[in-house]
Order: C-alpha cells, then structure tokens, then sequence
C-alpha cells in the first residue's frame, strides 16, 4: 500500500509511461487515496487514457476528473461538423443500433440519448464517437430496455466472473433484486472493479448494476 505522496509519484509514474498521454500537461494531486488529476490535454482520447491509467494502481480508491481538453487551432470543428461526423460513424458501425439513437453537439460536447438492448451497443455508441476530431467529452444518456430476469441469473453472473482473468471473483459477491445487479466485496483497484462491472452488464436481464465493491483488502 502507498501512503499519499508515494501514491501521487506512482501516479505520475503511470503516466509517463502511457504512450497515449503527455504526462507534463497533467497534474496529480492525492488525498486519501483519492487521485485527482487536473491539467489541458490535446484530445478526448488522452484524457480517457490518463484516467485508465491512474486507475491500474492498487492503491486508488478513485480517481476525480479535472482535465479538460484544449478546443484550439487545427483541434476546433464546429458543433455541425462533429454532428455530422457522429452520424456518418454511428451509421458504419454494426454493433450500434443507430435508428435508436439521437445525439445533440455543443460546444464539441457529445450528447447521445435514445434506448439499446444491451449495454455494450451502449458503450459501442460512445466508443464510436470518442475518437473524432473537435469533440472534448460526451455525455451518454442511452438506457437500456428493460428484459425478463432470468432464475439463474445470479449464478450465471458468478460463473462469469469466474471466467475473467482480471478479475479476483472470491472477493465479490453478487445480489439480485428485481432486474438491478447489487455487487459488493473488494478487489485490487479500480480497473478491476470496471471490469468487473463490464462482466456483469454482459448478463442477460440485467437492466441496472448497483456497484457497491470497495478498492483494497
């Protein structure tokens, strides 16, 4: 375990070690554990991979987001341009069930909103629109529609997590109310909790993961 100012040098360790990232436009701050990283980065893409990467570290029990992304020079589109472009990737992309799906720009921030069967058609939605030039954050409102709750579910969601090689599954335990997933327990950090998350979405009835797994043993 780190203690906060080695944290906070990990951290910025991490950084420097992601291609993805030019860690001297990025601050980190630590209190608790809690990392807070702050600081103008040149693209959405490498604001997302500065938080991943603080997240990998045992120690973070959160991270909190204060980057924000330089809207400048050759980086600045209009909000119709990036519309536009939104549209044309959504339109290519055949995980994401595009009639479904409405998205609003301002000020190269990304709205979608719509329904979607299953969560990873929501994330690919995002994912398909977070690497286009001038956008600088999305808000994703996508829901999901509810499904039947299959009797098995919590076993299935167990056997699953079992499966995972990223995932420590004697530390989490799984609860099942109504069609919300209610997991709680520990794991190492907080990509594993994320992954352990990204399992779980993947289970057939479930509509709403209530995450309640604590970072640390």
């Amino acid at each position: 375990m780190y203690n906060d100012k080695d944290l906070q040098q990990a951290v910025m360790h991490e950084l420097e070690w992601e291609p993805g990232v030019r860690a001297s436009d990025i601050g980190a701050s630590v209190k608790d554990g809690v990392v807070t990283l702050t600081g103008l980065v040149d693209s959405y893409p490498e604001k997302l991979a500065a938080l991943q990467a603080a997240k990998k570290l045992s120690s973070v029990r959160a991270v909190a987001d204060e980057i924000e992304v330089r809207w400048s020079g050759d980086s600045k589109r209009p909000d119709a341009d990036i519309a536009r472009a939104a549209e044309n990737v959504l339109d290519w992309n055949i995980t994401v069930p595009n009639t479904r799906i409405k998205l609003t720009v301002e000020n190269g921030w990304i709205t979608l909103e719509g329904t979607v069967d299953w969560q990873y058609q929501r994330l690919a939605a995002e994912k398909a629109v977070r690497h286009l030039a001038g956008v600088r954050g999305i808000s994703n409102q996508i829901l999901l529609v509810s499904k039947p709750t299959p009797t098995d579910l919590k076993s299935r969601i167990e056997a699953a997590l079992e499966r995972s090689a990223k995932v420590d599954a004697k530390g989490i335990k799984v609860k099942i109310l109504d069609n919300k997933i209610i997991l709680s327990g520990n794991v190492r950090s907080l990509a594993e909790r994320e992954e352990a998350e990204r399992v779980v979405w993947a289970a057939p009835g479930g509509c709403e993961v209530e995450d309640n797994i604590q970072i640390g043993f």
